[in-house]
């Protein structure tokens, strides 16, 4: 009996050991992430032209190897874990939560953007200011984008092509198909050769990102410091005064405040769950991405926050593509604002129907930059509104969309979280 106990002990203290170190690295990553950003802002801010064009060329180097791994990921992610949990109760739980969650959430975001409209108010711009700006406005990037033409975009032609093209929406409905139809086909060699491949393929992928992961404070520093250099040299201009604040201060509260209460309300700890997520909080900073920030996103959700694979490789590719927090409410308050300087009438009903609208806009939204500015240009441009003000917004959009982007990938942590929490244990 005392080598019984003599044994369980030294597995006790195994364990513990294994949990202090896991919370002493993650701290010290933590601690990493934070001197690399204070670095490459200081080395940005220094205003050294030969510097910054190397921290340009390191940037776009890492934003580039991200994007490589981003679709992919969504793919061998969905495709895998689909067809291991096919028809069991397991892919209802988790599919109904990470909905769930999300709905709450994005709603949170947008009826926090209202209600900052309405309390601070912006003033409607000067018609002249409008007008001189109305060349300023991209509709050669916008085309003729109607609500039927969105979503057809969604549907491939083949399977291919959408792979190549990175988009998002259409890559998650053919992994869709591809994980049920294997979860689905008869029991043979066949297709535990091809589960085989595809989870040999996924965890080289995984491999990758890890070591990516792992260089990432270089990547940061060049971020940062590519952002301080264009603060410094004024690209990154002024605001529009009330309308930026309402903006941003909706993200801030959703980001600080909504979110965490979220956590808290579900017994989760919000500072030990955004002190895990933080790499891919900073990474979507920098990258205005959410879809090129997934790798990150569920590497730190994996080793970091110790997530079921179930979950994150089930629940994060679909929040990237749905879960838009930041989107809904920059859909919103910039809709309601081009309204307003249209001359029409701002009811309590437009404004609620207007939250609504927002959220299923936002969920059809595709995690990539700029996505929420051309979505937002597309709605008012089908209702006459003033367009000229969307020219005005876009000098400063790239500070909105860095921030709108972290706040949706902290959104995705906490739903990730949340949701694994809800069904430690219960899964099959």
């Amino acid at each position: 009996m005392s080598d019984f106990n003599e044994s369980k002990s030294n597995v006790d203290f195994a364990a513990k050991n294994a949990i202090n170190n896991n919370k002493s690295g993650s701290a010290k990553q933590f601690v990493l992430w934070i001197g690399a950003l204070a670095v490459g802002a200081a080395l940005g801010w220094a205003g050294n032209g030969t510097l910054n064009e190397f921290f340009d060329f390191v940037a776009t180097v890492f934003t580039r190897l991200f994007q490589t791994l981003a679709i992919p990921t969504i793919a061998l992610s969905l495709v895998t874990t689909l067809a291991s949990l096919g028809a069991k109760k397991s892919t209802g739980r988790i599919f109904s939560k990470a909905v769930t969650y999300t709905l709450l959430t994005t709603f949170a975001a947008s009826i926090v953007g209202l209600v900052l409209f309405i309390l601070i108010a912006p003033e409607n711009l000067p018609m002249e200011m409008i007008g001189a700006a109305a060349a300023d406005v991209p509709m050669d990037k916008l085309g003729s984008v109607t609500y039927y033409s969105h979503f057809l975009s969604v549907i491939p032609n083949n399977m291919i092509q959408p792979l190549l093209a990175g988009n998002v929406l259409s890559v998650v409905l053919i992994s869709f198909a591809v994980g049920l139809g294997i979860a689905f086909m008869p029991k043979t060699e066949g297709r535990e050769y091809l589960l085989k491949t595809l989870n040999g393929v996924q965890e080289l992928l995984f491999t990758l990102i890890r070591a990516l992961v792992w260089i990432l404070p270089v990547g940061i520093v060049a971020f940062s410091a590519q952002l301080a250099a264009q603060i410094e040299a004024g690209v990154i201009v002024g605001s529009l005064g009330k309308y930026v604040a309402v903006v941003l201060g909706g993200n801030v509260l959703q980001f600080f405040v909504i979110l965490p209460l979220f956590l808290v309300l579900r017994g989760l700890n919000p500072i030990k769950v955004f002190r895990q997520m933080s790499p891919a909080i900073a990474v979507a900073l920098f990258t205005k991405s959410s879809a090129a920030t997934l790798p990150v996103t569920m590497a730190s959700a994996e080793d970091n926050m110790k997530v079921n694979k179930s979950v994150s490789r089930f629940v994060l590719p679909i929040c990237t593509t749905i879960n838009m927090n930041g989107c809904a409410a920059f859909i919103l308050v910039t809709s309601l604002f081009l309204m307003q300087n249209a001359g029409y009438e701002l009811t309590t009903g437009t404004m609620i129907a207007w939250v609504l609208i927002s959220v299923i806009t936002a969920v059809g939204n595709a995690g990539v930059p700029m996505g929420c500015y051309f979505l937002t240009l597309s709605l008012m441009a089908s209702m006459g509104a003033p367009l000229g003000v969307m020219g005005i917004i876009l000098p400063i959009y790239t500070i909105i969309d860095m921030i709108e982007t972290a706040v949706n990938v902290w959104s995705d942590s906490v739903v990730c979280a949340m949701t694994n929490h809800d069904l430690d244990g219960k899964l099959d």
